[in-house]
């Protein structure tokens, strides 16, 4: 009795499927998935460690600098740069670890280099200027700028900004560059200043009793400076005004209250004493 030879299929297994359609084997997947995951798992660990890193790193380097009395200025830019340095390695190390290949991505960045300076060219420009600053001076940290149309008081510079804390309780944050490389006033920088005032009486006000009185509100002042002298004359007139060109000088600090203290002064002695103030508006109104 004979039987009929039958060809019958095996069927295939998950891993034989598996390497048929996507052209490599199952078990070479797996370890590439765990390799893949564990290097994505230490560069998320990297880039955690790192950033708190880079803050420790800038403020030690901010402690130790401030110990050695280094230039305040000095001491955030360089705190700042740390910082950044820092940073950077962090994410280098950590693409690193992912598997990309760091001669590839600087081919990118080559080929992209053009585009990239573009984009930064205005980081570049405030990181230069904030070199500028700390190297030639221009303020330091605490002095009283104007620049940028903002006036205040310099708490920070930084890699590429400065920052400055104005009067009105606000903080103005100004580009190194621009700053820079743009007129700016420092009014501190000098230990002594000069004040200017022009006050104004009516024709025919006694002129010699008004220059008078204003050189005894100077001198009894304490905060005057005594040299140079006070400066009173006659600046200009007209057939209706006469201007009083007033000048002193008084250490930087001091500038402020100095000059309120005049004008509160003559104000409230001029007119007890049949001395006029008044300005042109006031005497144009007076006419009509």
């Amino acid at each position: 009795m004979s039987f009929p030879f039958v060809l019958s299929a095996k069927a295939l297994s998950f891993a034989e499927k598996f390497e048929e359609i996507f052209g490599f084997s199952f078990v070479a997947a797996k370890q590439w998935l765990v390799l893949s995951g564990t290097n994505l798992l230490f560069a998320i660990l990297i880039l955690i460690i790192g950033w708190w890193l880079s803050k420790w790193s800038g403020r030690a380097v901010r402690k130790l600098l401030t110990k050695g009395k280094t230039d305040a200025g000095l001491v955030t830019f360089l705190s700042s740069l740390v910082v950044v340095i820092t940073k950077v390695l962090v994410i280098v190390t950590a693409i690193t670890q992912v598997g990309f290949q760091m001669t590839s991505f600087i081919t990118i960045l080559g080929a992209a280099g053009l585009a990239i300076g573009m984009a930064f060219s205005g980081t570049l420009s405030n990181f230069a200027g904030g070199v500028m600053i700390l190297l030639f001076k221009p303020f330091k940290v605490g002095d009283t700028i104007m620049a940028q149309t903002q006036q205040g008081k310099v708490t920070e510079i930084q890699i590429f900004y400065t920052y400055i804390f104005t009067a009105d309780n606000k903080v103005a944050v100004i580009p190194n560059g621009p700053l820079a490389n743009n007129m700016m006033v420092n009014f501190t920088r000098e230990k002594k200043r000069r004040i200017d005032w022009d006050f104004t009486i009516i024709q025919g006000s006694d002129y010699a009793k008004a220059s008078e009185l204003i050189t005894q509100f100077l001198t009894e002042n304490k905060l005057v400076l005594k040299d140079p002298a006070p400066f009173v004359a006659l600046g200009s007139m007209t057939h209706e005004l006469v201007h009083i060109t007033v000048r002193c000088w008084a250490k930087t600090d001091d500038y402020w209250p100095v000059f309120y203290a005049l004008n509160e002064r003559v104000y409230n002695e001029f007119e007890a004493n049949g001395i006029s103030l008044t300005t042109t508006e006031f005497k144009e109104k007076n006419k009509k």
